[in-house]
Formats: C-alpha cells, structure tokens, sequence
C-alpha cells in the first residue's frame, strides 16, 4: 500500500538515502485518480526495496515547489536523497517500473 505523505514525512524518506517514489496528485485532478492504482500496484510489487508514496498537493506544496512540480500528476524519483527521475502525466506502470529500475 503507497503511503500518504505529508511534506515533513517525504523528507524525512528523501533524506534517509533509501529509493522513494512520490507522486504527486490532487483530489480534483481526474489523470492523478486514474494513476492511483498503479502507484498502488508499484508500491505492493517494489514493497523492501522502495519507498512509494503520494502526497497532496493541496494539503502539502513544500515539496512539490522545492522540486519544481508545475502540473500534476508527477511522480517523481529519489534515491541517495537526489531526485534521479521524473515523470509527468497519466502514463503506464511499464513506464513507472523502467524509471525505478534505473533508480534500483
């Protein structure tokens, strides 16, 4: 199950080091509803390895202006603290898995 964060715990996960995937969303956003399942299905199937969490952006926008999130849905991919990949819009989970594995 993907995590709720808030932008105190995004980075506090960003900053452990581990591999974390945020995405970014808002309640009235119709692609970020679409693109919740597959963040779910990501967060079951890399559960031990990464970290894979959503964060509102109407209820938390630190994290989202620090790292420049202008349209939403945005997932964005951490690892060693360093934002290493983004991606933008509705898109499929193959195209999810290929941005973690370069972050893996």
């Amino acid at each position: 199950m993907a995590l709720e964060f808030t932008d105190q715990t995004a980075r506090e996960a960003i900053e452990s080091g581990k591999p974390v995937v945020i995405d970014f969303w808002a309640t009235w956003c119709g692609p970020c509803i679409k693109l919740g399942p597959v963040v779910e299905e990501l967060a079951e199937k890399y559960q031990g390895q990464v970290t894979v969490g959503k964060l509102n952006i109407d209820d938390n926008d630190e994290i989202a202006s620090e790292n420049r999130v202008r349209n939403i849905p945005t997932v964005l991919f951490f690892k060693d603290g360093v934002l290493k990949e983004r991606s933008v819009g509705l898109v499929k989970l193959s195209d999810l898995e290929a941005k973690i594995a370069a972050i893996l």
